[in-house]
């Protein structure tokens, strides 16, 4: 990918954007995008990522006029970009899970690939196998209730559970004719109603021991029974006569002589009528028959249970009863289920022996997470459960967090208990976690990747800001990634600038009345003040370091000395205001920084400083080719505002002692004003003054990040206000 072209049109807040990213012409693989507030970042991050999700449903578009038709088209080298090869990383993005991602990387391609050449064969032979189990069982999801009913942990795969059934499988079952989710149902129904309804059950199981104790046929003696199922095993083992036809008989306790298998078949099933047609049995049966009646999740058990009503009996204990009947169903399949598990031993051991190898390569996951830990500062360790079942079972990788207190113990936190007790910032961490096996994925695509950063440390402390950056660097030192990095905080602009080496690739985006977005070459890469010192010929610049030099003299010496007072008297409207001239200023200049001592001013030095900042106010406004972005015509417009407003109240206030005002003199005025002039119409004019320029003239003079945000155009509208108070 040695261009990326965007051609967005009516993209959420984008009007127009059109640009073509030369990352071959720039030697880099990287660009960084600084774009104030409600410029453009937010809807380009947006863009990019529904074009990677690729859902036909929700695609770019303008929310708020529907009817204008978008156009979102990303080109990598003349070609249309494949979705997938996208990536936003947003860390407010809590939906983003990276899990499926783990198993991607986590051994060596040579070892998944030999594990997925085994598990090829054993898949096929595992879905051959349960087309039969379905058919016998008749259940809805065959092998999740098969493993549901064997598996003693959520490690446990179907193999391990076949392997344990038919180690334990019997001689001989019952075969049972109920479908299998007529009994053991996905919602558990039957179990729920045999746990609620555990007395009249109990009731029913006491009646039938009694009938077995006294009967002259059936017996339970020391805990063992033999009863109507052990007599239908009996009708089974001698239901082809050779028994009898050998000259062999039963003698019953009774004397009664069964001399042919029909005998036995009539005596038995005469025994078995009389334990089920009895009274007190029938009574107890019932009660059960009426329970189960009055739930409609029941009816299918119901019907089950009114033909074979001593399936009650094996219900008791519910889980014995389900692995029994699962049991049954794979003795009905004995050679088929004998060929699957020794099909799969002659697996098993190639299988383990990879595992063993893999458990060797856990070096990236590894490596991914002792950087989390080592770079970010969160109250949390992450490590990786079953690193082996990743590759084994093809299992999805999980995640384990440790929450650290200040004592150094831990205790172990399921993510949705470890987010309900982080901070924003610790929790955007985590989020970045997630996007970092993500991104590590990729890196064995053959095709090259686009990763958008979008704002990934915002929130974050300097600690963990600057871990981010750090990890971008790494990226941007691999040629398997394209980079574009967005942000409005300018703080972080500027750190990427210069950690990154960026001065070539790094743009502002401002944004036309027509929502057209333009990407400028950066400004402001070098501290803003150095800058100013050497341009200070540039009348917008010489205005702009009033307040700036202001700063340095309350800083460096007093805000009560003169250079301070002549300063003071520049940006709000005093007595001596007038009277200061623009040669007053730069002596206050030179007094502070020595190096513009041998600085030929070219502007009038004689000229009213105040008539001068007006002067290049107006300028401004007539400026063809208006710069969103620059900075000094904020300043100007800024500093230009509140002198007209301060004009205008105290032209309204003649009789106010200025030199009472020491502190907030705008604001100041502003309440005399609004105190004689309650009904004003210029309320609205000067309450804009007082909400647009404090931050840009006094405390923020050196942190001019919110001037960057701040619209250009909001003040050209305020500084033409103010200059109608008349």
């Amino acid at each position: 990918m040695d261009t990326l072209s965007i051609d967005l049109e009516y993209c959420f807040g984008i009007g127009k954007f059109k640009y073509d990213f030369k990352f071959k012409e720039k030697q880099s693989n990287t660009y960084l995008i600084y774009a104030p507030n409600g410029t453009m970042k937010t809807s380009l991050a947006k863009t990019f990522d529904l074009i990677a999700k690729n859902d036909a449903k929700n695609m770019p578009c303008d929310k708020i006029f529907e009817d204008r038709s978008s156009k979102y088209e990303i080109h990598a080298d003349g070609e249309s970009i494949n979705p997938d090869r996208i990536l936003v990383i947003n860390a407010e993005n809590d939906t983003f899970d990276a899990s499926n991602k783990l198993s991607s990387f986590i051994a060596s391609k040579d070892l998944k690939n030999r594990y997925e050449s085994i598990y090829k064969d054993l898949d096929f032979q595992k879905v051959e196998f349960i087309k039969k189990l379905k058919a016998t069982s008749q259940s809805t999801d065959c092998e999740t209730e098969f493993i549901g009913a064997f598996s003693e942990s959520d490690r446990e795969s179907f193999f391990d559970c076949i392997l344990k059934a038919y180690t334990n499988l019997g001689d001989k079952y019952d075969k049972y004719s109920f479908k299998y989710n007529d009994v053991f149902d996905r919602k558990e129904s039957v179990k729920k109603f045999i746990d609620k309804n555990e007395q009249i059950l109990d009731q029913y199981m006491s009646n039938y021991k009694d009938l077995i104790s006294n009967s002259t046929f059936f017996r339970e003696t020391d805990g063992k029974t033999f009863g109507t199922y052990q007599a239908n095993e009996l009708l089974k083992s001698i239901e082809d006569n050779s028994f009898f036809e050998a000259g062999h008989k039963f003698i019953l306790e009774d004397g009664t002589v069964i001399v042919d298998s029909e005998q036995l078949k009539t005596f038995v099933e005469e025994e078995i009528k009389k334990i089920v047609n009895d009274k007190k049995l029938k009574t107890a049966f019932d009660k059960v028959d009426k329970a189960i009646g009055a739930n409609v999740d029941l009816r299918a058990f119901k019907r089950v249970i009114e033909k074979e009503n001593l399936l009650l009996v094996e219900l008791k204990n519910y889980e014995v009863f389900k692995r029994k009947v699962w049991s049954s169903f794979l003795f009905q399949l004995e050679s088929d289920t004998k060929f699957l598990v020794e099909f799969y031993m002659s697996k098993k051991a190639d299988l383990e022996h990879i595992v063993s190898e893999a458990k060797e390569e856990f070096k990236l996951w590894k490596e991914i997470i002792k950087t989390f830990n080592e770079r970010f500062y969160v109250p949390f360790e992450v490590g990786l459960t079953n690193q082996e079942d990743v590759i084994l079972r093809q299992q999805t990788g999980k995640l384990e967090f440790y929450y650290r207190d200040i004592d150094k113990t831990s205790i172990r936190k399921n993510k949705h208990d470890l987010l309900n007790v982080l901070s924003r910032g610790e929790r955007r961490a985590f989020f970045i976690l997630q996007f970092l096996f993500e991104i590590e994925s990729r890196k064995n695509n053959t095709d090259k990747n686009l990763l958008i950063f979008d704002d990934v440390a915002d929130s974050f402390d300097y600690k963990n800001k600057y871990a981010i950056i750090e990890y971008i660097n790494e990226l941007k030192l691999s040629d398997q990634f394209r980079i574009l990095i967005l942000t409005h905080n300018f703080d972080f602009y500027r750190t990427i600038l210069s950690r990154l080496g960026l001065n070539q690739q790094s743009f502002m985006a401002f944004k036309d009345d027509q929502r057209n977005v333009i990407l400028k070459d950066s400004l402001y890469k070098e501290d803003i003040l150095k800058r100013y010192l050497k341009t200070v010929n540039d009348p917008k610049v010489f205005i702009s370091l009033i307040s700036f030099v202001r700063n340095i003299v309350d800083y460096t010496d007093s805000n009560k000395c003169e250079d301070y007072d002549i300063l003071t008297s520049c940006l709000h409207l005093k007595e001596n205001s007038p009277y200061i001239l623009i040669g007053h200023v730069f002596e206050v200049y030179k007094n502070r920084f020595i190096k513009l001592n041998k600085t030929e001013l070219e502007i009038d030095l004689s000229m009213s400083i105040q008539d001068f900042i007006f002067k290049i106010a107006d300028g401004i406004l007539l400026e063809q080719n208006f710069d969103e972005i620059n900075l000094e015509n904020k300043i100007v417009l800024a500093i230009a505002s509140r002198l007209k407003a301060e004009q205008y109240m105290i032209g309204k206030l003649p009789h106010l002692d200025l030199s009472g005002l020491k502190y907030n003199q705008t604001r100041q005025l502003t309440n005399e004003y609004q105190k004689k002039y309650p009904e004003s119409v210029n309320h609205y004019i000067i309450g804009r003054v007082n909400l647009m320029t404090p931050e840009n003239i006094h405390v923020n003079s050196f942190m001019y990040e919110p001037l960057l945000d701040m619209s250009a155009l909001h003040l050209i509208d305020t500084y033409k206000n103010a200059s109608t108070l008349n």
